[in-house]
């Protein structure tokens, strides 16, 4: 998409704002993380994943995760020339370890491997261990819908949110997507975190200097924060039930592989110079083995429909199905000019410097 370079707007939620073209943006990202030191076709990837994001207005799995992602590969705690190998140890099963390379290469890889599967089995089930940040894993498994497949993927992230009953951080926010195709060109994406918020919420707040709801997170006494600078641990959804949804997600996509679980997962600023060994999980369905793929994506549509006809309650305007408000903030913003970017990072992604040293030895939340 060819659009104006650069437009200045001031929003109200914090600061000025540039808009960007789809190209600019991830230019400008694969850029500096190839300047980091990562090979161009993983910071290619990594940049486009980034801009998926960033244009569907999830500016917290964006252009905001450039400089921790840069200098973490500057001093050495993503491996930027892995040895990345794959085990198949079923028919439709295997584990691709990707020796701490950059994520979001290591899990499209893994996608692109459970897709294959799926295809001539019916099912995958692939695990990717040894990995660093993967960013919003609902692009892998819109990458399943848009080949017709059913999917659900889920991963491990840092100890930050408060257990049921608990006074400590011991599960991360350990994200869950669910993505399934339709008749038409519409595909349903899902993509949640277990706890009420991430914590890319929180970095993009702060990066826009606003407050954050008071339902968000805790401070170190336990007490609601709506200060982001303040947040000592995040609270899970629903409570009982959030909990034991990280849970899943920890067994699934950490202890079922092998790799660091529970409290145990690495802090993303602790040391930058040394890999994550994060794990996650996807799951990848053919419908032909099922319903018949036909038949399923027909009942897809008409689910989608089903919902957006249904009377809205007071306040709500319409029921969407998952993914579809975001689709809409993506033509949105090319139809108003480009992607909003906030300045001080457009600076930043256009200056020289790689970094400025200000995550690695950092508590849970950079602090």
């Amino acid at each position: 998409m060819n659009l104006p370079q650069s437009s200045k707007k001031n929003i109200k939620d914090g600061g000025d704002t540039m808009k960007l073209s789809r190209d600019e943006l991830k230019g400008l990202m694969k850029n500096k993380m190839m300047q980091a030191g990562l090979k161009e076709e993983h910071a290619e990837q990594t940049a486009e994943i980034l801009t998926w994001s960033h244009e569907r207005g999830y500016a917290s799995h964006g252009a905001v995760r450039v400089e921790y992602y840069s200098e973490r590969i500057a001093k050495g705690g993503i491996t930027n020339d892995p040895n990345i190998t794959w085990k198949q140890t079923g028919p439709c099963s295997g584990i691709m370890d990707g020796d701490n390379g950059i994520g979001y290469w290591v899990a499209t890889k893994a996608t692109e491997k459970a897709i294959e599967i799926a295809k001539e089995n019916g099912v995958a089930i692939v695990g990717m261990a040894n990995i660093s940040h993967t960013g919003s894993i609902g692009y892998y498994t819109e990458m399943c819908a848009k080949e017709g497949l059913a999917a659900i993927t889920f991963c491990q992230s840092d100890p930050m949110a408060v257990p049921y009953g608990g006074t400590e951080p011991y599960y991360g926010t350990n994200p869950i997507s669910f993505a399934a195709p339709t008749a038409d060109e519409r595909n349903v994406v899902f993509d949640m975190a277990t706890t009420v918020q991430a914590w890319g919420k929180i970095l993009d707040k702060r990066s826009q200097g606003a407050e954050i709801p008071s339902d968000w997170a805790v401070d170190e006494n336990g007490e609601p924060v709506t200060d982001p600078h303040k947040v000592n641990a995040l609270t899970p959804i629903a409570g009982a039930k959030g909990y034991g949804l990280m849970m899943m997600v920890d067994v699934f996509s950490g202890v079922l592989l092998g790799v660091p679980f529970g409290k145990h997962v690495s802090s993303m600023y602790h040391d930058c110079s040394k890999g994550r060994e994060l794990g996650q999980m996807i799951i990848v369905m053919d419908p032909e083995r099922f319903c018949g793929a036909e038949q399923f994506k027909k009942n897809m549509s008409q689910t989608c429909d089903e919902l957006g006809q249904m009377k809205a309650a007071p306040g709500y305007g319409k029921v969407y199905y998952p993914g579809e408000r975001a689709v809409m903030r993506r033509d949105k913003a090319y139809a108003s000019g480009g992607i909003e970017v906030v300045d001080e990072l457009v600076e930043y992604l256009k200056g020289d410097a790689v970094h400025f040293n200000r995550y690695d030895h950092k508590n849970r939340f950079a602090d």
